[in-house]
């Protein structure tokens, strides 16, 4: 495979493709999203190399991160190398980190995420979830933690936004991901499944140690602002809440990373 020559022109036409994908629209239109960071990418090509089409490394980085760069030409990434100035219009971030991909998407279908679950798994539902940062981290979250899925509902944060995808350093690629379907439709499926909805809420009449976290189950957490709203909660298995000692609330991302070890210790004990 002939090497393109190298990007050198922040102007260019390849140079304003790609940090279209900083954008929504963009990425919609395009399917395709950015990846950026060698912890990320080397998470792209060691999880999802299927996905990924470019990689754009500055010669800084190609020195630095070498073996990851020829992995990803090895399973037919095209590679080119580009100015750093190049790379921070293309990035959209003021200091970049050398190394940024171009990725087709990874999300499944609902009913593939929910395969997953199995007999003793657990997913989670973000439900009208809206800031990028706490999306990406609870999807760390579910990774790190052995959840089965993260169903992201329809009115959440877009997963591919550039902050959710960082947030994330690569669980992205973990473990699958359904985005777009109406809250309702993804807790009638859970519910199809055999899957307990349990409501994450700080005013939940069940505490987080007193909850049965046995069999398949799934955490519905809210928006950061609002929560969940009445006929969410009134439809769940049950509402719980995380006892806490002193400061007035957790935010969204420290609930359901506390939720989710507690299905991990409960599912995993013994």
């Amino acid at each position: 495979m002939t090497e393109p020559p190298p990007l050198r022109t922040p102007r260019s036409e390849r140079v304003r493709q790609v940090a279209a994908l900083g954008r929504r629209a963009a990425r919609d239109r395009q399917g395709r999203f950015l990846v950026e960071g060698p912890q990320a990418v080397r998470e792209l090509v060691g999880y999802a190399a299927s996905a990924a089409e470019a990689l754009y490394v500055t010669p800084a980085a190609l020195e630095r991160h070498g073996p990851l760069v020829e992995e990803a030409r090895a399973l037919g990434v095209r590679v080119q190398e580009c100015t750093e100035e190049v790379l921070r219009v293309m990035a959209g971030t003021e200091h970049p980190q050398g190394l940024l991909a171009v990725a087709g998407r990874v999300d499944v279908p609902l009913d593939r995420a929910l395969d997953a679950v199995g007999t003793t798994g657990f997913v989670v539902v973000l439900a009208h979830v809206r800031d990028p940062g706490n999306a990406g981290t609870v999807l760390r979250a579910a990774d790190a933690f052995g959840a089965s899925a993260v169903l992201v509902s329809a009115a959440s944060v877009d997963v591919y936004n550039p902050k959710v995808v960082r947030s994330t350093v690569g669980s992205l690629f973990h473990l699958p991901v359904s985005v777009g379907t109406p809250v309702g439709e993804l807790l009638e499926a859970c519910r199809a499944r055999g899957i307990r909805l349990l409501a994450a809420d700080g005013s939940g009449p069940t505490p987080l140690p007193d909850v049965d976290l046995t069999g398949p189950h799934a955490w519905v957490m809210g928006n950061e602002a609002w929560g969940l709203p009445p006929e969410v909660l009134d439809g769940c298995d049950d509402v719980v809440s995380v006892p806490i000692r002193r400061a007035e609330s957790l935010n969204l991302a420290m609930a359901a990373t506390v939720c989710l070890h507690a299905s991990s210790a409960r599912t995993h004990a013994g």
